[in-house]
Formats: C-alpha cells, structure tokens, sequence
C-alpha cells in the first residue's frame, strides 16, 4: 500500500509561500475595484449601486471556478491546477482595464470571478495536505492572512498610485501576479497526499457529497455566514461609509484602511495559532465575540481616531475568526476531493453571500442613506450566526490529510 511521504521542510516552506503569495495576489486583484467603483460608473454613466453588481458578479461566479478548478486539482493536481488559475485572474484582472462599456465591465468581471474562485480551494489543498500536522494552526493564519495583505497592497496602490494611474491602470498593474507562476513551476512539488491518492481506486463525487450532505450542508452554512462577515464589514466601509457618509479625506480613509489590513493580517495569526491550542472552534468563537464589541463605535464612530482604533478591533476579529478556516475546512474534507470540497464550499458561501454589497446599499438608502445602520445590522448579525454554527458544529483538528480511498471525515471521527 502506499504511503505518503516524510516531510520535506523546505518543500513545505515553498509551498506555504507560494499558497500565500496566490490568496495575497488573488485579493489584490479583487480590492482594486473597492476602490475605484465610483470612478468606473463615472466612466459607463451609471449609478454606484449599479457598479456594485460588479462586485456581487464576481463573488457569485467564485463557485462555478471552485467547482470546475476543484475538479481538475482532484484529477490532475493541484500544482497544474494552481498556476492555471492564477494566471487567468491576473488575465482578466488586465483586461478589466480594457473595458469599454457597462456590459463589458460585467462579463470580464465574472470570468475574473471565475478564475478567482479556483485559487483559494486548490492553494489551501495543497498546502495542508504538504505541511507537518502541528503547523497547521498558524500556517491557516497566515494563508488567510494574505487576504488582508492583498487589500493592504491595494490601499497603498490606491493611496500613492491612482492619481496618477486613474481606475484602469490600477487594472493593468493587477496582472503582475501572473509572474507567480514561474515560481510554483520552479519550485513547488505535487501534494504528497494527492501521490497517495491518485494510485487508489475513484468513488464518484456524487457518493462521497452523499456520504456526508450532513457535513457539506454545515459546511455551506458555516461558509456563507463567514462570507458576509467579511464582505460585510469591508466592502462598502471605505468609499462608502468613510468616504462618501462621512465624507473623510483621501489620506485619513487611506490610513484607517492601512491600518484595519493590519490588525486583520494580525489576527488571522493569532487566532490561527491559537486554534491549534484551544481547538478551532473556540478560537472562532472568540474572534467572533471580539468583532461584536467593536460592531457599534465602529459603525457609527465620527471621531477619525475612535474610527481608527474601533477598525482595528472589528477586522482583527473578523479576520481572525476566518485565520482558522483553512485548515479547520481542509480537516473536515472528505480527504478524496480535498482539491474540491473547500473551495466550492467556500465560494458557494460566496455566491450565497454575494448579494452583500447591494444588500447594504439597498439597506442604508431605506434608512437615510446610513451606511454605518447596514454595516451593523449585517457585522452583527453574521458574528451571532458564527457563534451558534461553532457552538453546535463539528471538529477534526489534527486528522491525517491522507486516508484510504473512500474513507471520509465523517462527523463520527470529529472532536466534540
């Protein structure tokens, strides 16, 4: 029978930057249209809320390339599968830029999302299935920590480049991330877990979804509440609420934004490496308590400070709590679709959750044009949710990556 592999240290290291460097990158890309969303319905003659369909299009159409790309990782591996999907969002990240109308903007913004939706699913496999077990915790965190990395470099990309770039060019920058796959060629090897995996008999996708739809169907949920937490609490919050509500200067929204990326960056470690002590859910939990503490002076603050330091909690929470997923996802995978379980249920999260943007607009126009009423009412809500999912869900921190064909982590096997 085969078995997998001892670890190789720097093949690990390798793989953990490269996984990194792809969300960093993945998220770059997604947050530049944070930014210029205004500019870019300036330039079709629509409205911002029209512009923000954009945003939902793209988050929606994750599902369909986590689902596509997800397969494919589970066939071919994830390797391939990874320096494919990178290269197509950073292709479509360039020709965003090349948009020549409303329609337009729309539909490569969907294939953006597509491609996009591939890279966290497939990244997140290959790396837990690579690493030593005990790394686990804080190798989660600092994977999702790239997500606020990638928005901290739109910000600064934003702040001291668009004045002299304008919206399209920030675009054309975004297809820098395709270099990456010169490195994963160079210097990434297959998962070990997938070697083992690929010498063993196939059961098809739909007897394993069967064998555990009381696992997926958790999983979804779990997945669309953490999808509004974090859409949630960042989509809207700088051009919307501190820019156009508050009406706050180019340089204080650039600073809070920097600094709230930080604290996010911070609390995906922390909460990642101390769920590998206390267990993944506790952890979360206690993300998600932290983040409703802040929930009010962070909505509805006018000091620039107090916004300053409510920000930093609410995101040091909100990306803390999702600093445990990866490897909290990838250890209840069913181990013979790893490539595409995680990731399709995380971008069906997405899709679920997509409607957000227009969701608090719809909200703040019903309320007085008062964003920082729909940041909390959604913030709120989605952290009480993830609290109750935790609470009552299930757990299989530290389970082999790689088990014998058929074999699933069934909740009989998940820690209490």
């Amino acid at each position: 029978m085969a078995s997998v592999p001892d670890i190789d240290v720097a093949r690990a290291r390798n793989t953990v930057i490269a996984a990194f460097l792809g969300w960093t990158l993945d998220a770059f890309d997604f947050f530049i249209l944070i930014f210029t969303f205004d500019e870019v319905a300036k330039t079709f003659g629509v409205s911002i809320t029209s512009i923000t369909v954009a945003i939902t299009l793209t988050l929606a159409s994750r599902a369909i390339g986590a689902f596509v790309f997800g397969r494919m990782a589970d066939r071919y591996g994830r390797k391939p599968t990874l320096m494919l999907v990178i290269v197509l969002y950073s292709l479509f990240e360039f020709a965003s830029g090349l948009a020549w109308s409303y329609v337009s903007f729309l539909v490569i913004r969907t294939l953006f999302g597509i491609a996009m939706g591939g890279e966290w699913g497939v990244g997140s496999s290959l790396v837990m299935e690579t690493i030593p077990a005990r790394w686990r915790g804080w190798v989660s965190g600092l994977l999702q920590a790239g997500y606020p990395a990638g928005y901290f470099l739109a910000t600064l990309l934003f702040g001291l480049c668009y004045s002299t770039l304008g919206w399209r060019g920030m675009f054309f920058v975004g297809a820098a991330p395709a270099l990456l796959a010169f490195f994963i060629n160079a210097k990434i090897h297959e998962s070990p877990a997938f070697e083992v995996m690929r010498q063993r008999p196939k059961s098809s996708l739909r007897q394993i979804i069967k064998a555990n739809a009381k696992l997926t169907m958790y999983a979804i949920a779990m997945m669309t509440a953490f999808n509004f937490f974090s859409h949630g609490t960042q989509d809207i919050y700088p051009k919307l609420f501190l820019g156009k509500q508050l009406g706050l200067s180019h340089v204080a929204l650039t600073n809070i934004v920097l600094v709230y990326n930080v604290a996010a960056i911070l609390g995906g470690l922390f909460f990642g490496m101390l769920s590998q002590k206390i267990g993944r859910r506790r952890a979360i939990i206690l993300a998600c308590v932290l983040a409703l503490l802040a929930v009010y002076p962070w909505s509805h603050s006018r000091d620039v400070y107090m916004l300053c330091t409510a920000a930093f909690v609410m995101q040091f929470g909100v990306q803390g709590a999702w600093g445990v997923v990866p490897a909290h996802l990838n250890e209840l995978s069913p181990a013979e679709i790893r490539g595409t379980f995680p990731g399709f249920v995380y971008q069906l999260g997405n899709f679920l959750a997509a409607i957000n943007p227009v969701l608090q607009a719809e909200i703040a126009q019903r309320h007085g044009q008062d964003y920082g009423y729909a940041l909390m009412w959604v913030a709120g809500s989605v952290a009480v949710a993830l609290i109750l999912l935790m609470a009552f869900g299930p757990e299989a921190r530290g389970v082999a990556m790689a088990q014998e064909a058929g074999e699933s982590a069934k909740l009989q096997g998940c820690q209490p």
